[in-house]
C-alpha cells in the first residue's frame, strides 16, 4: 500500500472510530460501570470481531476481482454511495442519551469480552460496510492480502486505542455527548459524505 493510501486511509479509520455506534457506546457504558482497566476486555473482544468481519469482506472482494476486471471500479463508485447514504443516517441521527448508573461488580473478563464480539459480529450491516468502504484503497497492482494485512492492523490499533479513551474518560465524556451530541453526529456524518464523494474519484 502506497503511504499517501494509507495516510489517507488512517484519516477515515480516525473518522470511522469516533462515529457513534454500537461497541463505541458498550465500551462508554462499561468503561463507566467497571473502570477502564476491566473494560479492556471489551475492548478486545469487539475490535477481535471487526477484524474477522474485514477479513471476510475482503475474502468477498478478492473472489469478486477474480472474475471481472472492472469489478473495482464498480465497487469503488456503489460502495462511494453507500457511504454518502450512510453519512445522511448519521447526519440525521439522535443524539446519544446515557443514563448514569452507579458502579457495579464486573462480569468476568471472558464475559466481557464475548460482549464486544458479540455486539461486533452481530450486526450484518457492518459487513456490507467494510465491502464499501474497504476497496476505496485497494490497488489491485498490489497483494490483496498484504493490504487486508495493513488495513487491519491499521484499524484494530485505532480502533482499540479510541475504545480505551472512551473507557477512561467515560465519566467525563458522556454530559459531553449528551450536550453536543447533535452536532458531533452531523460532523461525522459529513465525513462520511465527503468520504463517499470524494474516494471513487482518487486513483
Amino acid at each position: 500500500m502506497a503511504l499517501h493510501t494509507w495516510l489517507l486511509y488512517l484519516v477515515a479509520v480516525i473518522g470511522l472510530s469516533l462515529t457513534p455506534g454500537p461497541n463505541g457506546l458498550l465500551t462508554l457504558t462499561h468503561g463507566a460501570l467497571y473502570g477502564h482497566r476491566h473494560t479492556q476486555w471489551t475492548i478486545v473482544g469487539g475490535v477481535s470481531g471487526f477484524v474477522l468481519l474485514m477479513a471476510l469482506s475482503m475474502f468477498g472482494i478478492g473472489v469478486l476481482l477474480q472474475t471481472s476486471a472492472h469489478a473495482l471500479s464498480i465497487l469503488k463508485w456503489v460502495g462511494g454511495a453507500y457511504l454518502i447514504w450512510l453519512g445522511v443516517q448519521i447526519w440525521r441521527a439522535p443524539p446519544l442519551h446515557l443514563t448514569a448508573s452507579a458502579r457495579s461488580t464486573p462480569p468476568s473478563g471472558p464475559a466481557l469480552l464475548r460482549q464486544g464480539l458479540l455486539s461486533a459480529v452481530s450486526n450484518p450491516k457492518v459487513i456490507l460496510f467494510y465491502g464499501a468502504f474497504l476497496p476505496q484503497f485497494l490497488d489491485p497492482a498490489r497483494s490483496l492480502w498484504s493490504q487486508f494485512a495493513i488495513m487491519a492492523l491499521t484499524f484494530a490499533a485505532t480502533e482499540g486505542l479510541t475504545e480505551y479513551l472512551l473507557a477512561r474518560l467515560a465519566h467525563r465524556v458522556r454530559p459531553w455527548l449528551e450536550r453536543a451530541g447533535k452536532g458531533f453526529n452531523r460532523c461525522c456524518g459529513g465525513l462520511f459524505g465527503l468520504l463517499g464523494a470524494a474516494l471513487p474519484l482518487t486513483r
